[in-house]
């Protein structure tokens, strides 16, 4: 389908983004490596994205609402852009304390952009979509974040093979700056007048943005079935190499296969949408086919098996996660949409770290992935079925 000209700034300025964030992250996590060997460091340096990140989009909500979207989106890429020169400018005073000092300046700033960039970026959709084209807009935009989460790895490891780890930092910072004046070319959708017209208290205004959004069933449960699948992502994260190396004895290369075979799937799913019909059916079978590629990985006995069952999860976890979103945008207030979608990020990102939390616990790593898949083929068929008998009532009425 053909998108509007703003729409195309916006996916280009993600995609930039999305390519530059992932290389960062890759570099971020090598240079402290590098310069602690510690493991407590790594951890402490996403708890410095995930903490600030947090917080900032549990009150952050009532912010996005009335502001120059478009103007936020350019003014928050410019300042990932000059943080990412921070760790150039550790390297050139030469004391790995002072480095050190700055990757942790740098992630409690990117925990803070991050949620406000998401948020809005995912309000701006319907405003450049026609709504028959939101399935597949959405679909485009997620299936970009995956490609470049699946090419950056490659390309960070093949440049690292001819230039040193600090020339990465310049590119990151180069592509978040490309990224700023990508989005910067966007027509500002909130009209002046409209700005800072809200005189709620903060306070009162976080309130009403929570009471709004339990006002709508679809808004949250939706986004409580987007929460068990990010659970689930987090639970992988910590189980996903152990698994493989112990349970299947996997090389490393037959690694690299497996954990490209979800975003190559999902590139692949989003394809698949295109040429599928748009209705809960394939919603809920997306997500039944993503949580039965969890159980199947529990009881898979070989390396090939668990590559189609990767590849199977990623070819139909996007007929669930593209349609999801798009029924988001279309339910809740446009003049709240970008407050309501902080809300919904908020849950999302919460879910991720317990299902770490989860996958940590002294459980066999076979058994916790048939509990991940368990829970999201039980969320997915009561969800179908219930969205069967309301459709049912609607049509004998």
């Amino acid at each position: 389908m053909l998108h509007t000209r703003s729409f195309k700034i916006l996916w280009l300025g993600n995609l930039i983004s999305e390519f530059g964030g992932a290389i960062g992250r890759i570099i971020n996590g090598l240079l402290l490596y590098e310069l602690t060997g510690s493991k407590e460091w790594m951890a402490t340096m996403w708890l410095c994205y995930f903490l600030p990140s947090l917080f900032v989009q549990s009150l952050s909500a009532p912010f996005l609402n009335n502001i120059n979207k478009e103007k936020v989106l350019f003014n928050t890429q410019l300042f990932r852009s000059a943080v990412y020169l921070l760790p150039l400018l550790g390297s050139i005073v030469g004391i790995n304390d002072i480095t050190i000092v700055v990757l942790v300046i740098l992630q409690c700033t990117i925990g803070i952009l991050q949620p406000i960039y998401a948020s809005i970026s995912f309000s701006l959709i319907p405003v450049y979509c026609e709504d028959n084209k939101l399935v597949s807009a959405n679909s485009s935009i997620d299936a970009t974040i995956r490609l470049m989460s699946f090419i950056a790895p490659g390309m960070a490891s093949v440049l690292l093979l001819f230039l040193p780890l600090h020339f990465l930092y310049l590119l990151t910072t180069l592509l978040f700056l490309l990224s700023a004046f990508s989005l910067h070319q966007l027509p500002y959708s909130t009209a002046s007048s409209s700005v800072n017209k809200n005189k709620k208290s903060w306070r009162q205004a976080i309130i009403g943005g929570y009471q709004t959004f339990f006002s709508y069933p679809s808004l949250w449960k939706l986004t409580l079935l987007a929460s068990a699948v990010q659970f689930a992502v987090g639970a992988t994260m910590v189980i996903k190499i152990p698994f493989f190396r112990e349970e299947l004895s996997g090389t490393s290369w037959e690694y690299a296969l497996f954990a490209a075979a979800f975003p190559f799937g999902y590139v692949l799913g989003t394809f698949l949408l295109a040429k599928l019909p748009k209705n809960d059916v394939t919603l809920y079978l997306g997500l039944f086919g993503g949580g039965l590629s969890f159980m199947l990985l529990s009881l898979t006995p070989s390396i090939t098996l668990a590559w189609a069952c990767e590849l199977l999860g990623g070819l139909l976890f996007p007929l669930f996660n593209a349609q999801s979103v798009a029924k988001f945008q279309r339910v809740a207030p446009r003049d709240q949409l970008a407050e309501l979608s902080a809300i919904r990020l908020l849950f999302l990102r919460v879910t991720m770290p317990l299902g770490i939390l989860f996958a940590s616990l002294p459980l066999p790593t076979r058994n916790i992935y048939l509990y991940i898949g368990g829970l999201i083929l039980f969320l997915a068929i009561g969800s179908f079925l219930k969205s069967t008998r309301v459709s049912s009532k609607h049509h004998t009425a």
